[in-house]
């Protein structure tokens, strides 16, 4: 358990953010594969704190849903109509049992904040024994930030003035306040309940705790991040696009710095939970999204976008979309290939270019090499599909499924009509239809003959290009057979005479 585990920790997602001008909650705008929200709730989870609450209000019913989907664990708050941060952790305290403890109070707009910064701020609170920790940064323009007061020790926080109340010295200072905090329980529990909103914005203000805690004797303290990014906060779609920027370079760097090449970092955008092994490449001109699992030594790329997909060791990807499919070890898949979900191709494999694929199983050291779709089909070990194959595998009504066994050889241009079944060993000429189960060994043809329609273009398309030229071949044709036969008498004249 992390011994610095805090009591409760209270997540703000209330706001109704205006800024983002959006039918869609603020919080669960995403940034790197997780929405605003997510980002917040992965960071103080990672505190493994006894109790986790995000507090809720504007379009409640969608956020709701989506902690249910992706954070089931998390107790939810309703803030009542009073407004106000202050009464935003009041109403989520009412999820916390306990009576004493570390309570952490963080926003679901600040994605970059991580757990390490949280837990230093958790010990930094109990390691001073303080009523109330702030988080706290320093930035080259603080315009529009809350200044922090010290005293003259610099130790201690005297209070927070707002950017717009603050005089000329004061705007001087750029040491800002993050709203992040760590509080004493008893000691919130006690200040919220004394707090009013008797304010021009008639709001309850959190930031009253900490006068409220000092007049009460507690120390106030800040902790200051040395790196302010991690507590800035997305208000709008312009630093939404800044914070996923500046959380892709980091996450870039981080898989870079453990063993993975990454060649043009500035066109490779890499969701928050993939994971990447040591060795591996990623070309120009990828995206890795959702719960994508790359291993070690694979070469992804260029040009692809994988979407919780698993890739095996020493596999290569190129120029592929896939989503919830997984390539085995020294796999190959592409150029322009779609991998749909269901799609395992096993070791040693190839899906080559122009194919797509879903609900596939298809064997280790089986191929598909270009110009087929393999759909609800299973494919065994060895085997070898045409070019331009067809598994046909909707009625119109229902898909069906198609087998193929071990080791088959399937021709060019076949037509594999499901539900149907080759047997291991068998193979398919070259245009065949396959309606009915072939069995193991066996040679599936369509023995049909060719029959050829003279005339047909002459006849249905007169006056076009193509009876042109059909015509001039005949032509040419015609005269050459009749200069071949001219050239047979004279030489068999020639031969009579002598």
């Amino acid at each position: 358990m992390n011994s610095h585990a805090p009591q409760a920790i209270v997540v703000l997602a209330a706001g109704a953010g205006t800024r983002m001008k959006s039918a869609v909650p603020k919080v669960l705008h995403p940034i790197c594969g997780r929405s605003l929200l997510m980002h917040a709730v992965t960071a103080a989870a990672g505190l493994d704190p006894e109790r986790l609450v995000v507090v809720v209000r504007h379009e409640r019913d969608q956020v709701v849903e989506h902690l249910a989907e992706h954070a089931a664990f998390v107790r939810v708050a309703d803030q009542d109509e009073i407004p106000g941060t202050g009464r935003a952790v009041q109403c989520g305290l009412e999820q916390v049992d306990a009576e004493t403890g570390t309570v952490v109070v963080t926003y679901g707009d600040v994605p970059l904040l991580d757990a390490a910064t949280l837990e230093r701020l958790v010990a930094e609170h109990e390691g001073t024994h303080s009523a109330v920790t702030v988080l706290t940064a320093r930035i080259p323009d603080p315009t529009g930030y809350g200044r922090i007061l010290r005293d003259e020790a610099g130790e201690q926080v005297l209070g927070i003035v707002e950017h717009k109340d603050a005089d000329e010295a004061q705007r001087a200072i750029d040491e800002v306040n993050s709203g992040i905090y760590a509080f004493d329980l008893a000691v919130l529990r006690s200040a919220l309940s004394r707090i009013g909103t008797d304010n021009a914005q008639g709001e309850m203000y959190l930031t009253d705790v900490l006068a409220i805690a000092r007049e009460d004797g507690g120390s106030v303290r800040a902790l200051v991040t040395d790196d302010p990014v991690l507590v800035e906060g997305a208000n709008d779609r312009v630093q939404l696009a800044q914070l996923g920027a500046e959380m892709r370079r980091r996450i870039n760097e981080r898989h870079m710095r453990a063993g993975v090449t990454i060649i043009d970092p500035d066109t490779t955008w890499i969701d928050a939970d993939v994971t990447i092994g040591q060795d591996a490449v990623i070309e120009p001109g990828v995206q890795l999204q959702g719960a994508t699992d790359i291993a070690g030594e694979a070469v992804i790329g260029p040009d692809s976008t994988l979407r919780d997909t698993v890739v095996g060791r020493g596999a290569h990807v190129v120029r592929t979309q896939a989503l919830l499919a997984e390539i085995g070890e020294e796999a190959t898949v592409g150029p322009y290939t779609y991998l749909r979900p269901g799609t395992v191709l096993g070791a040693r494999g190839k899906i080559g270019g122009f194919c797509e694929t879903k609900n596939a199983q298809i064997g280790d050291g089986a191929k598909v090499p270009h110009l087929s779709y393999v759909g609800d089909a299973e494919i065994g070990e060895g085997t070898n599909i045409g070019a331009a194959t067809i598994f046909a595998n909707y009625d119109g009504v229902n898909k069906h499924r198609t087998k193929v066994g071990r080791h088959v050889r399937v021709g060019s241009d076949s037509v594999l009509v499901a539900p149907v079944e080759i047997g291991d060993g068998a193979a398919t000429g070259a245009g065949t239809v396959v309606r009915k189960d072939v069995p193991p060994g066996a040679l599936a043809v369509n023995a049909s003959g060719q029959r050829n329609v003279e005339g047909w273009t002459q006849r249905r398309r007169e006056g076009t290009a193509a009876a042109e030229a059909a015509r001039e071949a005949l032509e040419r044709a015609a005269s050459g057979d009749a200069t071949d036969a001219s050239e047979m008498d004279t030489t068999h004249g020639e031969q009579e005479t002598r």
